[in-house]
């Protein structure tokens, strides 16, 4: 979801190259077979001149000032009800019990594993303000057991890549998220991750596309 607002709040999977493991890590790394996307909008974003007063108000919620509506937003105001309800449960996460950093981490790895471009550019920048570096954001396309993580930076992409592939938090891993963290982190972790796979299954279906100055994902 786009920074600058309180409520930041195709064709067959990518294929795997030789030496990486089933979740698509690799230690010397990763260049990522990106399947086709939308080049253009499915559902266009509602247009200025196209918004009524409910439309409006709802945008009003996720104001950035001068700048036009980010395309996420003006694309799902088109379903006013859901996008009313959408948006506290978004902002609720985004203003959890987690570590804006670790956060983003999970978030950052769910937009690249779902090859979601919009989501990943738009985190890209919340994640540098954050305290995640450029070097740190390329190494998450390499995955948990690229060289330079610490550990629990480690197991939290891993959290994410076992939630992705397998549906459940492996215990191992579960185990070193609740040495630090408590019942509530810990219950947020797979609704972050959940949710923004939902986000980017959307994005990537709808055809959102990035703005202007949105990284990608060579940037």
């Amino acid at each position: 979801m786009p920074r600058a607002t309180v409520l930041q709040a195709g064709r067959a999977l990518p294929g795997r190259r030789r030496g990486t493991s089933r979740r698509g890590s690799r230690r010397e790394g990763y260049v990522a077979d990106v399947p086709d996307r939308p080049s253009s909008p499915r559902i266009a974003p509602l247009a200025p001149e196209e918004r009524d007063d409910a439309a409006r108000e709802l945008l009003g919620a996720v104001d950035t000032g001068d700048a036009p509506a980010s395309n996420i937003f003006a694309t799902l105001v088109r379903h006013p009800g859901l996008f009313r309800r959408w948006l506290p449960f978004g902002g609720k996460l985004l203003a959890g019990k987690l570590p804006a950093r670790d956060r983003e981490l999970l978030i950052l790895r769910t937009g690249w594993r779902c090859r979601c471009e919009y989501e990943w550019g738009q985190h890209v920048l919340i994640a540098r303000a954050a305290g995640v570096s450029d070097e740190e954001i390329k190494r998450i396309q390499a995955g948990p057991d690229a060289d330079g993580w610490s550990a629990f930076d480690a197991t939290l992409l891993r959290a994410t890549d076992e939630l992705h592939d397998d549906g459940c938090i492996g215990d191992a891993t579960w185990a070193a998220l609740a040495a630090r963290y408590d019942e509530r982190q810990l219950i947020e972790v797979p609704m972050v991750v959940g949710h923004y796979h939902l986000v980017s299954f959307s994005l990537s279906s709808l055809g959102v596309q990035r703005e202007p100055g949105v990284p990608g994902f060579t940037t």
